[in-house]
């Protein structure tokens, strides 16, 4: 069982669609998968089909219940799911410390019933946010191609380095995805400069932007059931492809997070900003 956190400091920046289109074109190849919306909003919970949970999450997460009996089947077959909850914003510093926790104790704890568990972490700086990376082995990075997604991408380098260090020194960045890419300038740009700076861990397969990605949440339907011809299902199935071509040749997933020293520099899409890192 591969259990993957797939995340990024910047909202906006494809996570939950990356989330949720991954894991049904993984099924799709006879793969069984877990999704984990840590991601209060619950966006990939919806999107799958499913009312946000209540209470009984939580609870869970606090050691006062089996996360396991809260996993649902959803609209994309063989993929299920742990919805998210509202009731994971904490209230205070000291219940979101007991909840981070919680959530690692079961993460640890999921039977190995599932070939892949893909958590869809927060956007945010937050104990939620960084509680995956000190169980899951691996991390994707969904990138938009913009040149201010780039900052997330950035600030989310420094927190696996702090992760690295403390909890999980097995930590390891799996690959960095583009995604919303169309066909201007500064989108290519943007390609450019993150395999300029994250060589070898940038996925071949970039995610084309498309009206039907758009469109499928509100159909509560994944990009290969609800448009399963379109340019968004083909890109989908192209990076589960290549997630497991990356997967069967080990050294690629091996690459650790590189250090403070050695971390490639992160730069901005532009001649007149050559050579400037973007802020930390």
């Amino acid at each position: 069982m591969k259990i993957i956190a797939i995340t990024n400091h910047k909202g906006g920046s494809a996570k939950t669609t990356t989330t949720v289109n991954l894991a049904a074109a993984l099924a799709e190849l006879g793969r069984r998968v877990l999704v984990v919306d840590l991601d209060p909003q619950g966006s990939a919970t919806q999107w799958l089909g499913m009312a946000l949970g209540d209470r009984p999450v939580l609870d869970a997460y606090l050691g006062r219940g089996d996360v396991t009996h809260l996993v649902t089947a959803t609209t994309a077959p063989d993929v299920d799911i742990v919805p998210a909850t509202y009731y994971l914003v904490a209230a205070d510093r000291q219940q979101e410390t007991a909840i981070a926790l919680g959530v690692i104790r079961a993460l640890e704890r999921l039977p190995a019933n599932w070939d892949y568990v893909l958590i869809d972490c927060p956007p945010s700086h937050s104990s939620l946010a960084v509680a995956p990376l000190a169980v899951a082995p691996y991390v994707l990075v969904p990138v938009e191609a913009r040149v201010l997604a780039l900052a997330g991408i950035a600030s989310l380098m420094g927190t696996m380095d702090s992760v690295r260090e403390r909890l999980n020194p097995d930590l390891k960045l799996a690959g960095v995805i583009a995604s919303r890419v169309n066909r201007t300038r500064h989108s290519r740009e943007v390609v450019d400069r993150l395999r300029e700076s994250f060589a070898g861990l940038v996925f071949d397969t970039v995610v084309r932007d498309s009206i039907s990605l758009a469109e499928a949440p509100s159909f509560q339907l994944p990009i290969t059931r609800y448009a399963p011809a379109g340019a968004g299902a083909e890109d989908f199935r192209a990076v589960a492809d290549e997630l497991l071509h990356r997967e069967q040749h080990a050294a690629e997933w091996a690459v650790p997070v590189v250090d403070k020293v050695t971390r490639p520099r992160v730069l901005l899409p532009s001649t007149r900003a050559a050579g400037a890192a973007l802020p930390r």
